[in-house]
């Protein structure tokens, strides 16, 4: 079985995020039930620290950085690689258009952990299961922003498969159907939907000032790039 023959992503950082000493649990996403703090989903293959806020003023969440790769090798660095972020983020100042981007990116966030929350009740590899986790650590962070900026949250409310944009509910029904194909095909999607998020972040970091967003920015990157390399060694 695919189990054996590949070591999937063991995706067990914390999913809790403080911001100015003020605690914020990851979100259950409507439409079914979500991972919370404490609610981490079982990993096999390589397992990194768990993250957490640092003492004081900071911000500090668990994004699943590290990655354990096909054929039992593993790439990123030593436990808790990529999976916390404790430095301190003042907020800074951001553009209509960074605002919008930041209530984009939280539907973004929302349609990845959706999708590979559809796919993996129907498919067996738990990588499916585990970057999903990760999508709603990342939403987590997200909606930290968009409260400290004032920006209306655009994924509150909505069951899974339902967005406010129009255009991001067309991309995630068309995604869906190409990944109902069997596994391999949903794996491909994966990788079709990381690509993406690793080009927006890229594109969001580009003029961005603010030191918090681009933290949470950054970081994403990180991680999202570490999905996508795990989502094409399972894919091949």
């Amino acid at each position: 079985m695919r189990r054996i023959s590949k070591t999937a992503a063991a995706l067990t950082a914390g999913g809790a995020l403080a911001l100015g000493g003020i605690a914020v649990a990851a979100p259950v996403l409507a439409g079914g039930p979500g991972p919370g703090p404490g609610d981490r989903p079982a990993a096999y293959g390589r397992t990194f620290a768990p993250g957490g806020p640092p003492a004081g003023y900071g911000m500090g969440y668990g994004m699943g950085g590290g990655m354990g790769q096909m054929r039992g090798q593993p790439r990123g660095g030593g436990p808790g690689d990529g999976t916390c972020l404790g430095l301190p983020a003042p907020s800074g100042s951001v553009t209509a258009a960074q605002k919008a981007t930041l209530a984009r990116m939280a539907e973004e966030e929302k349609l990845a952990h959706d999708l590979y929350a559809a796919f993996a009740a129907r498919y067996d590899p738990r990588i499916l299961d585990q970057i999903g986790a990760a999508e709603t650590r990342h939403l987590t962070a997200i909606r930290a922003l968009l409260d400290r900026y004032g920006v209306p949250d655009p994924t509150a409310g909505k069951a899974a498969g339902q967005f406010t944009s129009a255009e991001v509910k067309a991309t995630y029904d068309r995604l869906l159907a190409q990944g109902s194909g069997g596994e391999q095909a949903a794996l491909k999607v994966g990788v079709t939907v990381e690509q993406a998020e690793v080009a927006a972040l890229r594109k969001a970091l580009q003029g961005l000032t603010a030191a918090d967003v681009k933290q949470v920015y950054t970081h994403l990157l990180t991680t999202s790039q570490r999905h996508l390399e795990a989502f094409q060694s399972w894919a091949d």
